[in-house]
């Protein structure tokens, strides 16, 4: 947990380094940037999205620049430092690294002045990054990325290029894999025109880094909410959607304290009709405890290593997947030739199944209900392979997460997030197998539910050798020819069908199966670790204790190293 809590302030002095040396990301590929190789946090969203807002609830202080048109115009990297109880609050810009500011007005105009300084009194953008570090005791530990907000319209004394601009900016963040997305959104606006979620999704169209947030949840209409979003049925991402209430622009204007306007919005959850049983999950406190979790994003990194090597075997740039095409091309069609039809179709069954369905007075014409229990009778036999081809897949998909797991070199130092991945997995693979099981046997069922007419209408009728059709009699009816044709027009219809199953099948379980490992393997896994406390993911983060022993005997034998590097030191400088 300590090593864990200790990765944020690493982070923190990395980047302050790096701006001081002019590197802050960007598009110069002059030289390896290592700003781009620091994991962050990216707030995104249009403006008027609540985005200040949400900032300042984080921070529990007004000290953002406020305004018509595009406030933000250059990055502000926010570093929230967690203090102890009872000490005071202050803040530092890395451009005044001996200056604090307790006075966060004072704060507000230093974010504004400086921006003036790179930019002048204009209404331009630049994309080098204020540093901005808050010390309080009512923060959490965390490092937030303000960038400016995305338009659709340049304002008065802007070029019609700034909308592009502010875009390719922001782009520099978020296209980074390892940059989380806080992609901020009004509830009380049609969120399918979301400027936040339509670049988050380019970007990370599997959802694994984004975060949703719905500010302004208290204006939408009477009678209408964000239900669907909140609890994941609309726009679903890999992580819960986070509600949010803004303080009303006259509580901004009363300067209401932050510290109420969060117990205002802890009631307002509480008290919610809609939203009450999702209120410990809601608001800006538990926004900020969640996007802390190092230990989190650490597991989500490891998640996506397996998962890309995992999708590798399956798309072939791995061995492996091409056992499945093996299922369907070889091991489907052999269960299919050794289907016993000679066994259901010969002269003694068809005869004994024909007598049966005719009950007490035999056919006239033609056996209809003979015809129909001899089909369904040989259909039922298609379960088999239908299912084998299921666990046949299923088998493989089990093997490829193995081999996946073990060819992640990411996750050799933690065996206990190993067997927990591979036990998520398996677990999906399971519910997946289960479903195309449904599917096929379906499938099946349906070519016995419902039979093609035209085929035996188009079967020739039985003839004379004078070339008239033959006078039919119940010794005819039940003439060893007559069953033998039986069992061969049943046979016909039967191969029809193996035909059709045989193009069915691998479709049904590539739909089920295949598809949906593809897509959604560890989504379940993803929503169980999200609402996991410290302890619970740093257990997750347990390293193997092998592993652990070897690197504090390497810790012993360098402090050993170091002692007699300073003993030979000190009898270099007696002679």
């Amino acid at each position: 947990m300590t090593t864990m809590e200790s990765l944020i302030g690493l982070v923190n002095r990395i980047q302050r380094a790096c701006t001081a040396l002019g590197d802050y990301g960007g598009d110069d590929n002059s030289f390896s940037s290592l700003w781009d190789a620091l994991p962050s946090v990216a707030v995104v969203g249009g403006q008027s999205s609540g985005k200040s807002s949400v900032l300042e609830s984080v921070v529990g202080r007004d000290f953002l620049p406020r305004g018509s048109g595009i406030v933000t115009r250059r990055p502000l990297v926010l570093q929230l430092h967690k203090t102890n109880d009872g000490q005071e609050e202050y803040a530092e810009f890395a451009h005044l690294p001996r200056r604090r500011f307790s006075d966060f007005s004072l704060v507000r105009k230093e974010i504004q002045d400086e921006t003036d300084r790179l930019t002048g009194k204009t209404k331009q953008i630049s994309p080098v990054p204020i540093h901005l570090s808050i010390y309080s005791p009512n923060v959490v530990n965390l490092t937030l990325i303000d960038l400016p907000g995305l338009t659709k319209v340049a304002v008065e004394g802007q070029p019609e290029s700034i909308v592009q601009e502010i875009e390719n900016m922001v782009r520099t963040y978020v296209d980074k894999p390892n940059c989380i997305i806080l992609a901020i959104s009004p509830a009380n606006q049609d969120i399918a025109t979301s400027d936040a979620i339509k670049l988050a999704r380019e970007v990370d169209p599997s959802g694994d880094r984004t975060f949703g947030v719905l500010t302004k949840l208290d204006l939408m209409d009477k009678g209408t909410n964000a239900l669907d979003v909140l609890e994941g049925r609309a726009y679903r991402l890999q992580h819960p959607w986070v509600g949010i209430v803004n303080r009303s622009q006259a509580d901004i204007n009363k300067n209401v304290d932050m510290i109420v306007a969060r117990r205002k919005e802890r009631e307002y959850f509480a008290t919610s009709p809609e939203y009450g049983h999702l209120s410990s999950k809601m608001g800006s406190e538990y926004l900020a405890k969640l996007l802390s979790k190092a230990q989190l994003y650490t597991i989500l990194e490891l998640c996506r290593a397996f998962f890309k090597i995992f999708k590798e075997h399956l798309d072939g740039g791995r061995p492996g997947g091409d056992r499945i095409y093996g299922v369907f091309d070889n091991q489907l069609p052999a269960a299919l030739r050794k289907l016993p039809f000679d066994r259901h179709l010969s002269i003694q069954n068809v005869r004994k199944v024909v007598s049966e369905a005719d009950g007490y007075q035999p056919h006239l014409i033609a056996p209809e209900q003979g015809y129909r229990r001899l089909i369904e009778g040989a259909l039922n036999y298609f379960r088999g392979p239908a299912e084998a081809s299921v666990d046949a897949v299923h088998f493989v998909l089990k093997e490829l997460v193995r081999k996946s797991i073990g060819e992640c070199q990411e996750l050799k130092r933690f065996p206990s997030l190993q067997t927990a991945i591979a036990a998520a997995s398996n677990q999906a693979l399971e519910k997946f197998r289960e479903e195309s099981k449904k599917t096929v046997v379906r499938l099946v069922d349906m070519e016995a539910a419902y039979l093609t007419a035209d085929f035996f209408r188009k079967l020739p009728q039985e003839v004379e050798k004078g070339g008239k059709a033959a006078a039919t009699t119940t010794v005819d009816n039940y003439s060893e020819g007559h069953f033998r044709r039986i069992g061969s027009n049943v046979s016909s219809y039967v191969n029809m069908v193996s035909d059709t199953l045989r193009n069915t099948i691998p479709k049904a379980v590539v739909h089920c199966q295949v598809k949906e490992a593809k897509q959604s393997l560890l989504n379940h896994f993803y929503t169980r670790i999200g609402g996991k406390e410290g302890k619970a993911l740093a257990e997750l983060l347990d390293e193997d204790p092998a592993l652990m022993e070897r690197r504090q005997q390497c810790a012993k034998r360098l402090e050993l190293y170091k002692k007699a590097r300073d003993e030979i030191d000190s009898v270099s400088w007696a002679r």
